[in-house]
């Protein structure tokens, strides 16, 4: 069947919105609710999946109640909680706002399929838009921004949404081009409803002489109509669709990440410029092929194949391999969608007595079906986002998750029937791409900012280098506090900055390149160096040119999260180089670092080869301890001694030591400083370091 453009338009804005609530829910599972690597990762995956499970009650309240009051009522209080977000309350506030949003995110998804059996063409618009719009705004959503323009944009969101929803008719066809009434005037084969029902009277249905008497007739969905019987598929791909379109197919983050790795090579990502070109790609190929007709003879299989393809690229955690995967996934994701948006076959109809009790009864099992299947999809979004990322606390291999997922969709899209007379959707498909690729091509312009370095006024006499674990982005109140962690670095006026928890693109954290946002807020240009996979890891922040990068990845002797050794040089001009190095330890359950330490200290004073050196970072070992002799060991010197003890967890009453600098003999350390904040659950340390003189 075909939509009226406004309820494509308002099950888009309901994905939109969606979307901006789960950015917010998912952090708060690890940074509100509890606290990762310390509350069990099990909990959390409880207290996660609870909300999806309960969700899949709400087929039950629809067939007892009626799609459009519980369409209605959720869409309100989804509307309310996603703007009540835009205050970044923080703290519990935020969680269970997030929370309540979220779950009538779900039981709205469950209302309208009761209603709709043709979604993919406003899911489609939904993801793309929402790519489209988080890269233009540099991966920085509007609900953390709290500004004017974020109210204002949210507010009009927010206000459009519920209009498409409660509007009378909202869900009914109307006679306009590309109508059931105009697909019958021009010949199609598909069975015309007759325009204008009265709100709760059948339609009538009305045969094409050319169109057979026993197949199968459909109506249209609305809510003064029926919706035909069928789209079950498609809504049990909204959830994976959600999974992995954010995860990799339609994530600007993912996309700038894969654009850094070329830059640099050798499995080291640096600042990039342009790095948001490839979004617009991606958005105008997923866009078009789920709004398109596959081919007759290919179109079966190259969907499966391309997301299969770009699933199991992603999957190899190699950096430079996440371009192509990100373009084959989004094609694949696609052409899966469009396999599924078919309202012409029998699956596609009601029951051919239309308006009789046995087609009433019909109506409801498939409106049922719909409900429990976009359920169950969501279910399967929470089982992968859960997962694939909680063996990051827990140590099993996840590569397994995005596959499996894509295997899902791949399956349900290669079993579907081939689209014989496929009805137009509400937009003509090349308009539609044209117009979303447009807006994401805004991205390269307006979000992608290189500071530029230079050491023309070097060698300076001092450094000041400040070291943080900036826990994602995420504050002990658990809002994303880019405001915070910038002014928490600057005030230091640091030459160079060793961050540690440095994510990229999870979609767990919202889906931010919260490294590119902080160079870019400190004019600062960025190295990084993946640890867990890689999109997380360490980086460094320099003011001056840097050359060399080199990574080592760390043993893990146990440790559930991946470790890693970036080293970089510092051209400060005149032949004068620093070395650098920073990594993040990870203790084995009960015991020390004392191997990762050791294996630092080692790469660390090989790759200085006689160059002053720094090593810096979060490196959970405290002065006195097996771990950090290892770096006294090698020669190398506290750096904070002088303002010993300096703790630095938790950030609101710090009393471990775990955050160091350490330096080459030669280096001369001075104003050593913990200064006190609340932007990660780490204090950032600072110091000055007096170069040897030349």
């Amino acid at each position: 069947m075909r939509y009226r453009q406004v309820t494509t338009g308002t099950l888009a804005l309901g994905i939109l919105l969606l979307i901006d609530v789960l950015r917010v829910w998912l952090p708060g599972i690890i940074t509100i609710f509890g606290q990762a690597a310390s509350t069990p990762a099990e909990l959390m995956g409880a207290f996660a999946l609870g909300w999806f499970v309960l969700a899949m009650g709400a087929p039950a309240v629809v067939r007892r109640v009626g799609a459009r009051p519980v369409t209605v009522v959720a869409a309100v209080v989804l509307a309310l909680a996603r703007l009540a977000l835009t205050t970044a309350p923080g703290g519990r506030t935020q969680l269970w706002l997030a929370t309540v949003g979220l779950l009538a995110g779900l039981v709205w998804l469950v209302g309208v399929a009761a209603d709709t059996d043709r979604p993919v063409p406003g899911l489609a618009l939904g993801l793309a838009v929402n790519a489209a719009l988080h890269a233009v705004l540099d991966t920085f959503d509007l609900v953390w921004r709290g500004d004017w323009a974020a109210w204002l944009l949210s507010s009009v969101a927010v206000a459009l949404f519920l209009v498409g929803t409660i509007r009378p008719g909202s869900w009914a066809e109307a006679e306009q081009p590309g109508s059931w009434a105009e697909a019958e005037r021009s010949g199609s084969r598909a069975v015309a409803a007759r325009v204008g029902s009265p709100a709760g009277e059948p339609r009538a249905v009305a045969a094409r002489p050319d169109f057979p008497a026993d197949e199968p007739r459909a109506e249209v969905a609305g809510s003064g109509g029926r919706a035909g019987a069928g789209g079950v598929r498609a809504w049990l791909l909204v959830g994976p669709a959600l999974l992995l379109a954010g995860m990799v197919a339609l994530s600007p983050a993912l996309a700038r990440t894969g654009m850094s790795y070329l830059v640099a090579g050798d499995g080291v990502a640096r600042s990039p410029l342009l790095g948001m070109a490839p979004v617009p790609v991606a958005v105008a190929g997923f866009l078009y092929t789920a709004l398109t007709r596959p081919h007759e003879r290919w179109g079966r299989a190259y969907g499966p194949v391309a997301l299969l393809a770009g699933a199991v690229l992603f999957a190899l955690d190699q950096g430079d391999l996440l371009l192509p995967a990100i373009l084959l996934a989004a094609v694949g994701l696609g052409a899966c969608l469009a396999r599924t948006d078919d309202a012409t076959h029998p699956n596609g109809a009601t029951h051919p007595n239309a308006g009789t009790a046995d087609a009433d009864g019909d109506d409801r099992r498939w409106a049922a079906r719909r409900g429990y299947a976009v359920a169950t999809g969501m279910l399967v979004f929470a089982l992968g986002a859960v997962g694939y990322y909680s063996a990051y606390d827990l140590g099993y291999p996840n590569a397994a998750v995005p596959v499996l997922v894509a295997v899902l969709v791949a399956v349900v899209a290669f079993a579907a029937r081939p689209v014989v007379h496929r009805l137009p959707g509400p937009f003509a498909p090349l308009r539609a791409t044209a117009a979303v690729t447009a807006l994401a091509l805004l991205a390269p312009v307006f979000a992608d900012d290189v500071p530029v370095t230079s050491n023309r006024e070097g060698p300076p006499e001092r450094l000041t280098v400040v070291a943080y674990n900036i826990r994602m982005g995420f504050g002990l109140d658990g809002r994303f506090d880019l405001a915070g962690l910038t002014e928490a670095v600057d005030r230091q006026r640091p030459d160079v900055v060793l961050l540690s928890e440095v994510d990229r693109a999870w979609l767990l954290n919202g889906g931010h390149d919260t490294l590119d946002l902080l160079a870019d807020r400190l004019g600062m240009s960025y190295v990084f160096g993946p640890a867990a996979d890689p999109v997380w890891g360490d980086a460094v922040l320099s003011r001056w040119p840097v050359t060399d990068l080199r990574t080592r990845a760390l043993p893990a002797v146990g440790a559930p999260t991946g470790a890693q050794a970036l080293a970089v040089t510092l051209d400060l001009g005149a032949g004068v180089r620093t070395a650098v190095v920073s990594t993040h330890l990870q203790p084995p359950p009960g015991q020390g670092p004392v191997v990762q330490a050791r294996a630092v200290a080692t790469f660390a004073t090989e790759y200085a080869a006689g160059r002053p050196l720094v090593v810096a970072g979060d490196l959970n070992t405290e002065p006195g301890d097996e771990a950090f002799e290892q770096f006294t060991a090698a020669g190398l010197l506290d750096a904070l001694a002088a303002a010993r003890p300096l703790a630095t967890s938790p950030a609101d009453d710090p009393r471990e030591q775990i955050d160091h600098v350490f330096v080459s003999p030669g280096l001369t350390a001075t104003n050593p400083v913990a200064p006190r904040g609340t932007a990660s659950d780490h204090l950032p340390v600072a110091v000055t370091l007096t170069l040897p003189p030349r």
